[in-house]
């Protein structure tokens, strides 16, 4: 592997969707690099931690990217095993956030298959439409892989036929995740049952590197140059928080003027620590007392 292998020519963090013309299929491909690595800056997320963190990012950014609305999509695996909790929240600007909860006393987390890291559990999809009502869909956490378990969600609560295809690997000490997507058109299944099967068949041969590496177009010439396959302009995706100084103000009105006298007391400052980009808030008691002033005259 070549010291430049990664990254050479493709556009990093971009989604595209593309569609097969002649065919009711449409799929989308997503690097993700950046963001996953703005994800992870200010955790020390073991190697097997940070490459399942970039499959849930792929996989929520191409999720994501089938919402026909303003919203947001959460994406979380929880169990009883190692790792308790996996989330990823993304919108439809493909704006991405997530984060992790697991025994850090374990002194190694091997890089094993979902049903070891998580134990028996769940995959929760909650769908958060700007205007609308929240759907969640809760399915058994069974598969070795994320993208095992998301196509067994698919069939059973969608009843569409979906493939994804995910990447995650660390070179030269950078994390980078790439992926791809591709679901029958609704009320389609049958009729293109055939060409579903051979099109998963062709994408089971892309590799990372190629992900990674390769102008789209050359990946989807290479997989489907038998297709006439329209490609759509290409969207950004981006790390983003939603964390605020205004958002912590507001958390300590809820405890109670007691409540923050005493934790003062104890250590002369009010602190918040973000779970998805890890940033700390501390506050002193003149800030509090500023910012409580300032929202009794508002």
């Amino acid at each position: 592997m070549s010291q430049d292998l990664m990254l050479q020519s493709q556009k990093t963090d971009q989604l595209y969707r593309f569609l097969f013309d002649e065919h009711a299929a449409r799929g989308e491909l997503v690097t993700v690099t950046h963001t996953l690595n703005a994800m992870l800056e200010h955790h020390n997320y073991p190697v097997a931690i940070q490459k399942l963190l970039g499959e849930l990012v792929v996989a929520t950014s191409l999720l994501t990217a089938t919402l026909k609305f303003e919203g947001d999509i959460t994406v979380q695996l929880q169990g009883d095993g190692p790792i308790s909790m996996l989330v990823i929240n993304g919108n439809n600007h493909q704006q991405m956030r997530g984060t992790v909860k697991y025994d850090e006393s374990i002194a190694f987390l091997p890089e094993s298959n979902i049903e070891t890291l998580f134990g028996r559990g769940y995959i929760v999809i909650t769908v958060m439409p700007k205007d609308g009502e929240r759907y969640q869909g809760i399915v058994e956490l069974e598969g070795h892989s994320i993208a095992s378990c998301l196509e067994r969600y698919f069939t059973q609560s969608e009843q569409l036929e979906t493939r994804l295809f995910l990447f995650s690997q660390m070179h030269e000490g950078v994390m980078h995740a790439a992926g791809m997507f591709l679901q029958v058109m609704p009320g389609q299944v049958e009729k293109d049952e055939y060409f579903f099967d051979s099109i998963t068949q062709l994408t089971h041969t892309i590799k990372a590197e190629e992900l990674f590496n390769l102008p789209v177009e050359e990946i989807l010439n290479r997989l489907y140059h038998e297709e006439i396959v329209r490609l759509y302009d290409p969207q950004p995706v981006s790390f983003f928080c939603h964390c605020s100084e205004e958002k912590c103000y507001s958390a300590m009105a809820t405890l109670g003027d007691e409540e923050i006298e005493s934790l003062l007391n104890e250590q002369k400052l009010v602190t918040f620590n973000c779970d998805f980009c890890g940033k700390a808030y501390e506050f002193d008691a003149d800030m509090i007392n500023t910012a409580l002033k300032r929202n009794l005259t508002n």
